[in-house]
C-alpha cells in the first residue's frame, strides 16, 4: 500500500526560541541553561547488547528516542523538554555509544529491536511511542515488525529500509578499517560526518548545530562505534518485506536536504510500510531533531493526537 504523503511547514509549524551552546561535559549542548536544569535521571540496564545507558524524564505513556550513529541520547533534549510533561520520555544511549558498554561485536538490527524490548521489560513499561532518527529509524522499523504489541506507535526519522548501495559499502568499510588502525576518528572523517548530518541550510545558518554535531562524533570511542558502523552501515540487509507486515501507526518523515538516505529513499521505506503516512521537512537535512526541534515536535505532536485513544 502507497504511503499518504504530505508536506511539512519547516519553522512555521511552531514558535522559535533561541538557543545557546554551553559544554555539558566534554560535549556541547543546545539547550539552554535553564531547559537543561530540568533534570534526567539516567540509569544503566542489562541487555543482550551490554548495559545501556537510558536518561529519563516525566511521566505517562512510554516515548523512547533511539539516536543516529555517532550521536547519543542527548540528541533528544528538546523532544523530551516538550513532550516530558505528558509522557515518560526514555532517551537511549544506543549500543556503543554515550554511557553504554562499548561494542566488542557486530549485531544486527534485530538484535537491536531485542536489546530495546529487553529495556522496555526492566523499567516494566508494556508498549511504547517510538522515536527513532536514522539507526534508531530502522531499528523502529523493526521493532514494530516484530513487537506489534509493544508498539503504540512509531516516528521513523531519516532512515531506510534498502540494504547499502556498493559506494556506500565500501566507503564505510574504508572508514572504519582506517579508524581501527589509527584507534581514533580523524579530522577528516569528522568534518565528513557534519556534511553527513546538517543539511546545506543548516551548515550555513545554525553554527551551534554544526558545533554540537563535531562536538559529539569527536567524543565517540572509535574502536567501540567501529562495530556499529559495520553493522548498521555495509552490513545492513534490505528490510521492507519484513516492514510491510507492520500493523501500528507510522509517521515516517524525512529531511528535504538530507544528504545520507535522499527523499526519494525516505520515502521507499514509507512505502513499504501499510497506511504510513510521509512527512519532508523543509531546508532540514539528517538530524532533523536537532536542526528544526520545533518543526519536528509539531509534527510529532500532530501525528499523536490522530492516535486511537
Amino acid at each position: 500500500m502507497r504511503s499518504k504523503a504530505y508536506r511539512g511547514t519547516g519553522d512555521k509549524a511552531a514558535p522559535r526560541h533561541s538557543r545557546n551552546v554551553y559544554a555539558v561535559g566534554e560535549r556541547v549542548s543546545l539547550m539552554s541553561k535553564d531547559q537543561a536544569a530540568i533534570p534526567l535521571r539516567t540509569q544503566r540496564i542489562p541487555t543482550n547488547l551490554g548495559h545501556i545507558n537510558v536518561h529519563l524524564a516525566g511521566s505517562g505513556p512510554a516515548m523512547v528516542c533511539w539516536p543516529s550513529l555517532l550521536m547519543t541520547g542527548e540528541m533528544w533534549q528538546a523532544q523530551a523538554q516538550h513532550f516530558g510533561a505528558n509522557h515518560q520520555m526514555i532517551l537511549i544511549d544506543s549500543p556503543g555509544h554515550g554511557g553504554s558498554d562499548p561494542l566488542t561485536r557486530h549485531f544486527t538490527l534485530e538484535e537491536c529491536a531485542e536489546c530495546l524490548a529487553q529495556i522496555l521489560d526492566h523499567l516494566g513499561i508494556g508498549d511504547c511511542i517510538l522515536v527513532g532518527n536514522s539507526w534508531g529509524g530502522m531499528m523502529g522499523g523493526i521493532f514494530a515488525a516484530l513487537y506489534p504489541q509493544r508498539t503504540r506507535a512509531a516516528v521513523l526519522m531519516n532512515c531506510t529500509a534498502s540494504a547499502p548501495g556498493l559506494r556506500q559499502k565500501l566507503e564505510f568499510l574504508l572508514m572504519t578499517f582506517v579508524m581501527r588502525r589509527l584507534r581514533i576518528i580523524p579530522k577528516m572523517f569528522i568534518d565528513r560526518a557534519v556534511t553527513a548530518f546538517a543539511g546545506e541550510t543548516t551548515e550555513r545558518t545554525k553554527p551551534q548545530v554544526v558545533d554540537y554535531i563535531r562536538a559529539t562524533v569527536t567524543a565517540v570511542n572509535p574502536q567501540s562505534v567501529c562495530w556499529a558502523i559495520d553493522s548498521v552501515v555495509p552490513r545492513r540487509v534490505d528490510h521492507r518485506a519484513l516492514m510491510g507486515g507492520i500493523t501500528s501507526p507510522v509517521l515516517v518523515m524525512t529531511g528535504e536536504e538530507d544528504r545520507t538516505f535522499p527523499v526519494a529513499e525516505t520515502r521507499a521505506m514509507a512505502d513499504a510500510i501499510p497506511g504510513s503516512s510521509f512527512k519532508v521537512l523543509p531546508k532540514v537535512g539528517h538530524l532533523a531533531a536537532l536542526e528544526a526541534p520545533e518543526a519536528v515536535n509539531a509534527a510529532i505532536a500532530e501525528f499523536l493526537k490522530g492516535l486511537p485513544q
